[in-house]
């Protein structure tokens, strides 16, 4: 389980990166990495929104340390 936090942690800093730049500087950063292939870009996106939903539960862990 430990290992899926990790990866959905990595996602999401992916993500956050990636919405910076486009708000910054108008660059997407999985279209440069990917090129051409809008499969992978979109596959990429939706494990991106997946992590989001994931760490939802890291509130509900987070509550469970503070008992």
């Amino acid at each position: 389980m430990k290992t899926i936090h990790y990866i959905a942690l990595t996602l999401l800093i992916i993500g956050a990166i990636n919405w910076g730049l486009i708000g910054l500087f108008d660059f997407n950063l999985v279209s440069m990495l990917v090129g051409e292939m809008r499969m992978i870009e979109n596959i990429v996106y939706v494990l991106v929104a997946l992590s989001g939903l994931w760490a939802i539960t890291f509130y509900q862990r987070l509550d469970e340390d503070r008992v």
